[in-house]
Parts: C-alpha cells; structure tokens; sequence
C-alpha cells in the first residue's frame, strides 16, 4: 500500500479512536478536519501522478476541499448552469469560501498589502514580499550555520481561512480580469468593494508575463501537482515550514539540510497563497537557487521550535536595483546571493532522490 494511502487510513483510525473516546478537543477538532478534507479521490489523485511512496504534503493536503462527494456533484452542475450564484450562501459555508467580510478583516491593509506586493513581487519567489520592512526578511547565505544566531521575520500567513475548490468546480469559474464582473454577480460583490478590488489586483498578478518565469495560478490540487509534475516530472516531493515558531525574535541555527535535488542548475517549483474567494495559489518554477532545510531553536532553552525552509536566489543580476533585499543588505544587482525563509503557507517542490 503506498504511503500516502496509508497515511489517510491513519488519520480516518485516529478520529475513529478520538470519537469512541469521546473527548474533544482543539488537537482533535483538527483532526478530524483534515481526515475529512482528504477525499479518496485526491488520494489517487496523487497516488497516479507522483510515482515515488513519500506521504502526501500535510501543508497541501489540509487545504483540501471539506465538500463531500455528493455536495461536489450538486455544485458542478449549478456552476455550469451558471446558477450557483442563487445558491451562494450554502456554497460559501460548505466550501469554506470567503465570500463575506466580517468586521475583524482589515480590508485596507489587505489592498495595500496587495499593491506593494504586486510592485516588488518580480525576481522573487514569494509574493510576502511587502514584508521586506522587516530587517530580518533577507540575509546571506553565510548565516545558514550551525549554532549561529539571526533574526526571523514574521512566518505566519494572516489570510483569512479558505479551502482548495475540486477541480471539476474551479474549472468551470471564471478566472481573468476579462470576467471580473460575472465573478462579481457571482460572489455578490458590489462596484468598487473591497472585495471587487482584491480579485482584480489578484487576477492581475496572475495574468501578468514575468520575463523568464513560467508560472501559473492554481485553484485546486490537481491543478498544482499537475504545473509541479509538468516541470520537475513525477518523482518530487514537497517541503514547506512547519510552522511560525520563532517569528519576530532571535533564534538559533540548529542542524541544516542542503537540498541536493534542489541544486542550482536544477529547478524548482514554489507556490505561495494569494486571495480570492477560494483558496488559489500562486506557482513558479526557476533555476539559480539552493535549498534549505533548517531546524529552529530557541535561543534560551536550544530546544527546536519549527522547521523552516529557506530558498538562497544564487544570480541576482536581474533584480531591480531598489529591490529590498538590497536595501536591507547593502549591495545592488548580480552582487550578492539572496536568501529569505518561505512562509507556514509556502509549498516548495524539488525533485525527490
């Protein structure tokens, strides 16, 4: 049996266990979630399309659509009669769209976010890139050393909570600034909200041409393990950081992995979150990059605190000279490597050994 089957076989055991139990809690409510959101489908889905027995990325997989498979069946078929719109609640709560602002959403900080993220978001491989104003967003490739200390940044995405689309569903959305007002009567959004701005500046960075990137917005899983597998082939794997462990305060370097798969005259892929509706992300593939993985201590007590993945851009002589990362290091264009850490969300792909 291969891995990735097993691995759903235990968590569907884990919540049976957790239910005869009877006792709930925070730990178990997740569970229970991310049993639920792994649909045989997907399963063999992977099993298909990725021909080595590593387990299916926890980071991609617990972003899963929560719809059942009869749910999924019902929507299709409004989505193509084009009536899902008369159906937008039910659809929003079972999918786990984001589809209505509540008060706690900072809308404005969003689009702005946006706006400088779309600005500075070319020659790198992260979209977080506004971020940048924290001093620790960038560093060198010398501070990846055992027993070092350095700064983190902020690793947590403050999204707002969304789930992957099946496939059948997101294929027959519209996606591109062509179609933004039928995505509006859609979704309801009003002319010039909030909402109606975050989809424009998102459809707009997706269509957009970067000069050697080829890269593509992905609304499913089967639609990123597809951009993965058509660039790197079929025998890949994913890595991501585990967690925000260590954000804002100094930490320890503790053991470091070099991807050996993911050397620089190899390609990679990375996909990282952008906002719409339903989760979609943003994926690309480039050369001239080493890989990282690195256990994070704390600096008081050296016990490990997350797992992060760090990505150093080796050629930089394409970047803008007023790029961040040169501001925060002192340097200009084909100077210097660049190196930053990815994101909770962040999905790195390499090939596998």
């Amino acid at each position: 049996m291969a891995l990735a089957s097993l691995f759903l076989l235990l968590l569907l055991s884990s919540l049976h266990v957790l239910t005869t139990v009877g006792r709930a809690s925070p730990e178990s409510d997740s569970l229970v979630s991310q049993a639920n959101s792994i649909s045989p489908y997907l399963v063999r889905y992977w099993n298909k399309q990725i021909t080595n027995n590593l387990p299916m990325p926890p980071v991609l997989f617990f972003k899963a659509s929560p719809l059942t498979a009869a749910s999924a069946a019902i929507f299709t078929q409004l989505v193509a009669k084009g009536a899902i719109s008369n159906h937008l609640q039910s659809f929003c709560e079972e999918a786990e769209l984001l589809c209505f602002l509540n008060s706690s959403f900072n809308v404005g900080k969003c689009i702005t976010y946006y706006r400088v993220s779309i600005d500075t978001a070319t020659k790198t491989d992260d979209m977080n890139v506004s971020r940048a104003t924290e001093p620790s967003m960038y560093f060198r490739e010398s501070m990846l050393k055992s027993g070092n200390v350095i700064p983190m940044p902020n690793l947590w995405d403050n999204m707002p909570k969304r789930s992957f689309l099946p496939r059948s569903i997101s294929s027959k959305l519209p996606f591109s600034t062509s179609k933004l007002a039928e995505l509006k009567q859609i979704f309801h959004f009003g002319e010039n909200s909030a909402m109606e701005k975050i989809m424009a500046l998102t459809l707009g960075q997706c269509e957009v041409a970067n000069l050697g990137e080829t890269k593509m917005c992905v609304a499913s899983i089967e639609d990123m393990i597809d951009f993965a597998t058509s660039i790197l082939g079929h025998d890949v794997m994913v890595r991501s950081t585990e967690g925000s462990g260590g954000s804002k305060q100094e930490v320890l370097i503790g053991l470091i992995n070099r991807i050996e798969d993911a050397a620089v005259t190899k390609p990679i892929v990375t996909c990282h979150q952008v906002l719409f509706p339903y989760m979609v992300y943003y994926c690309h593939s480039f050369r001239n990059v080493r890989v990282y993985e690195v256990d994070i201590l704390d600096l008081k007590s050296k016990t490990k605190i997350n797992h992060g993945v760090a990505i150093c851009h080796m050629d930089t002589s394409a970047w803008r000279p007023t790029h961040e990362a040169f501001i925060a290091l002192g340097s200009g264009p084909g100077q210097i490597e660049v190196c930053h850490w990815t994101f909770e969300t962040g999905v790195v792909w390499t090939t596998a050994k």
